[in-house]
Formats: structure tokens, sequence, C-alpha cells
């Protein structure tokens, strides 16, 4: 991902940020899928360099824990 590229690093901002939110709510529940969606959402905006795909894949991991219950 070029860095130089002011939406990517926006959304990464974005999606970094919901993912540490996601991370904490995981950890102080006990709850994995919303633990490992945070993880993810931290972590895969760096190896994404589409913003269509950063987008749709953030979104997609957003709502992964409202409909996965463990």
């Amino acid at each position: 991902m070029d860095m130089t590229d002011t939406s990517a690093m926006l959304w990464t901002l974005l999606f970094s940020s919901i993912g540490m939110g996601y991370f904490v709510y995981g950890k102080k529940q006990s709850n994995k899928v919303a633990l490992l969606c945070g993880i993810a959402l931290m972590v895969y905006p760096y190896f994404t360099s589409n913003d269509y795909a950063l987008v749709l894949f953030g979104v997609g991991l957003m709502a992964v824990p409202k409909y996965i219950r463990l």
C-alpha cells in the first residue's frame, strides 16, 4: 500500500480503531469471535492495497460477530 494515499490511510485508521474496540471487548467479555475479528481488523489493512477491497472486507469483518456466536 502506498502510504501517501490519504484515503487508504484514513480507512486503515478507521478499521484499526474499530478493531481495537472489538479486541478489548472480546478480551473483557471472553468473546473469541469479537477478539479474533478485532485482531483481523487491526492487521488486514496493511496487506490490502485496493480501497474497495479494504472497505468491503472491513465491513464484512465488522458484521461477523453479530451473526456468529460461539
